[in-house]
């Protein structure tokens, strides 16, 4: 005999069939984003870098909005922009606000016609604090959705991830040394801005020898990829996933989904096999749906075996 399915309440039934005709009519989850993002590792940033972000903006007749939010400097936006403005960027403009200015009408007004954002660095925990649950975070995604250019440095990448790392450790060894351990329940995460929903981001990654860091998250969260960027060097992401390194440094790719991952019996220590470790430098391509390499190096495609 079959089961009898069970029987729900009426208004529960009803709040299904809307649910479900919304998630067919609804186009903004179902349409991939047509943005760009070029995430920047931290430090210098050389001129191929800043000058690629310049045209992918629209040059003199492109507008940007400039987040100075994670800078504890006051000057940081006027810095920023000044810097835009060298580059032939025709419209500059610091979105400087709290979070109460992120829910405002003026704000949002200022996002008309942008091309391009971009974040700067400084602690990327006192950026989201203005942008998240407000109606100019919803605006920036929908920017990213119909074509805009997404750049950050530092902090300004950290937040283009869902997963957030905020660069705290919840058991450092001692108060001069971090990461000296592959630990789950370690390393403290957020919510970023979220254009990157299946990786997240690491910055000034070989500099500043982020790697346990990086493994320990992605052994306790294999959906995602880690994607860890070099001071002077930029991961560009775009419209059909793709990753290519620009700039002087690497990026490394770690992905643990083709592997096992582990967490010791009772304890916090992380074990894992089969972990796949990608370090990619100028011109190499990384095809992120497809977590695979597509090309080393320009005019050298990758190996198929």
């Amino acid at each position: 005999m079959r089961p009898t399915p069970p029987r729900w309440p009426r208004a529960r039934r009803l709040a299904v069939l809307v649910g479900a005709a919304l998630s067919l009519t609804s186009p903004v989850s179902a349409q991939p984003a047509r943005g760009h993002l070029l995430i920047i590792g931290g430090g210098e940033r050389p001129a191929s870098i800043m000058e690629q972000f310049a045209r992918m903006v629209g040059g003199p007749s492109g507008k940007v909005l400039v987040f100075p939010q994670a800078s504890a400097r006051p000057e940081a936006g006027a810095e920023i922009a000044a810097e835009m403005t060298a580059l032939g960027i025709g419209t500059v403009a610091v979105v400087g606000v709290d979070r109460a200015g992120a829910d405002a009408d003026a704000t949002l007004r200022l996002t008309e016609g942008a091309t391009g954002a971009y974040f700067g660095g400084g602690d990327q925990g006192r950026l989201m604090e203005v942008l998240r649950g407000s109606r100019l975070e919803q605006r920036l995604k929908q920017m990213y959705r119909d074509g805009a250019v997404m750049s950050g440095t530092s902090a300004g990448a950290a937040v283009m991830s869902r997963v957030m790392i905020t660069g705290d450790e919840r058991r450092p060894l001692s108060k001069d040394e971090s990461w000296q351990t592959i630990e789950a329940e370690n390393v403290v995460t957020s919510t970023g801005l979220g254009f990157l929903d299946d990786a997240v981001v690491d910055q000034h990654f070989v500099v500043r020898r982020r790697h346990n860091r990086l493994i320990s998250l992605v052994l306790e969260q294999p959906n995602l990829l880690g994607i860890a960027i070099d001071e002077s060097t930029a991961a560009w992401v775009k419209p059909d996933r793709t990753l290519e390194v620009v700039g002087d440094g690497p990026v490394l790719v770690l992905d643990a989904s083709g592997g096992t991952a582990a967490r010791d019996a009772g304890g916090v220590g992380l074990r894992g096999t089969g972990l796949q470790l990608h370090v990619l430098r100028r011109g190499a391509e990384f095809d992120l749906a497809a977590r695979r390499v597509t090309r080393l190096a320009p005019g050298t495609p990758a190996s198929r075996d």
